[in-house]
């Protein structure tokens, strides 16, 4: 019962992205049809979000070959679904809008916060796992594999409200700013879910 709650949140969002795929290229947020600036904060959530998404949807598929664990599989399955839908999401805007989908600006210049990251070993966020744990995660199994995935991912999911809650202050596309708001709910939900699944493997979420 405790993952039903979670799953409803994010059947939600993922509802809600359907009707924002359909509008979004005309809502610029001021009612002026004009597209974001590629500096902006709309263009730079996008890009950014969509390489935080993409590390958050190999993570879960990878504990999904190392785990037969129900509870954890459908966690794991539910956010790379919706990860995944997102990011297509939001490089689909990123098209819409006739943007570059990479930048030369540092990761989370568009919120300020460049350089909040090393970028060493591939974690170019704040939340992203490195390389070596990427690797790391891919030997393991069972509850070990479970225990550092959902640690990996707690943290992943700071750094994606922190991101999202960037959005949702900053962005002026009215439809991304929703979605931006939707992904925090989302991924607090799922961060108290992931808190009890390791509670109950006696683990914490900080290894």
């Amino acid at each position: 019962m405790r993952y039903a709650g979670v799953a409803v949140a994010a059947a939600g969002v993922l509802v809600a992205a359907g009707a924002i795929s359909y509008s979004v290229a005309g809502d610029s947020g001021s009612g002026s049809g004009k597209v974001p600036s590629v500096d902006s904060a709309d263009a730079g959530f996008a890009r950014d979000m969509a390489v935080h998404h993409q590390q958050a949807v190999e993570m879960s598929y990878i504990v999904r070959d190392r785990t037969k664990d129900e509870e954890v599989r459908r966690l794991a399955y539910d956010i790379a679904q919706t990860q995944a839908n997102q990011r297509g999401m939001m490089i689909g805007w990123l098209d819409l809008w006739g943007l570059p989908k990479v930048s030369s600006d540092e990761p989370m210049a568009w919120m300020d916060m460049a350089g909040m990251a090393s970028g060493e070993d591939g974690a170019l966020m704040p939340g992203m796992a490195t390389n070596t744990e990427m690797k790391k995660l891919g030997t393991l199994n069972g509850k070990q594999a479970e225990i550092f995935y959902l640690q990996l991912m707690t943290t992943h999911h700071q750094g994606g409200v922190h991101m999202a809650q960037g959005c949702a202050d900053k962005c002026t596309v009215g439809v991304e700013k929703r979605l931006a708001q939707g992904m925090v709910a989302a991924q607090k939900s799922e961060m108290q879910l992931m808190a009890d699944l390791l509670k109950s493997r006696g683990a914490t979420p900080t290894p």
